[in-house]
C-alpha cells in the first residue's frame, strides 16, 4: 500500500497551521522523496492562502518557485500539497478535484484533528496511508515478524 511517511513535528505543524488559519484553509507544499511505496515528507513549505474564499486554497507562486528550487537543490522533489478543511471532512472536495491534475501528486488534508492523504490518479483521488510516530514503530516491528 502506498503511504505518506510524516514526522510527528510535521503533523503538529500542519495541525497548528490549520487551527491558526480557521475559518480559512491553510495550505503549503510537501518536499520529499519517493522510495518504493513510501513517500517520505522531508520539509513542509507553508504558504499564505491567496484564495479569496474561505473554502478554497491557493498557494503563493513565490512559495511554489522557492520550494521547487530548494527541493531540486536538496536532491528531492515536491511530492504533494497540504491544506485544511476547517468546516468539512478530511477528504477531497469537488473543488480539490477540479484543481488537481498531476498524477502521483499527494494531497494531504487536515480536518478536525484528522489527517488523511490521497494521491491523484487519472481522473480522481485514491486514498493512501499516513504513517507518523507510533505508526512507524508499529509498522517496522510488524514487517520484521
Amino acid at each position: 500500500m502506498i503511504r505518506l511517511v510524516l514526522g510527528d513535528d510535521q503533523r503538529r505543524a500542519i495541525e497548528n497551521e490549520a487551527r491558526a488559519a480557521n475559518p480559512r484553509e491553510c495550505c503549503g507544499l510537501i518536499e520529499g522523496i519517493a522510495e518504493g511505496y513510501d513517500y517520505q515528507a522531508i520539509t513542509l513549505h507553508p504558504s499564505p492562502n491567496l484564495a479569496t474564499r474561505d473554502d478554497r486554497f491557493e498557494i503563493a507562486p513565490d512559495i511554489q518557485f522557492a520550494a521547487l528550487k530548494m527541493a531540486r537543490a536538496n536532491g528531492h522533489r515536491i511530492i504533494g500539497c497540504y491544506h485544511s478543511h476547517p468546516n468539512g471532512q478530511a477528504q477531497p472536495s469537488h473543488h480539490d478535484l477540479a484543481g488537481a491534475g498531476e498524477e502521483g501528486f499527494i494531497w494531504l488534508i487536515a480536518a478536525s484533528s484528522e489527517l488523511r492523504a490521497f494521491v491523484y490518479e487519472r481522473d480522481g483521488f485514491c486514498e493512501i496511508g499516513v504513517a507518523t510516530g507510533a505508526d512507524l514503530v508499529t509498522s517496522s516491528s510488524n514487517e520484521r515478524k
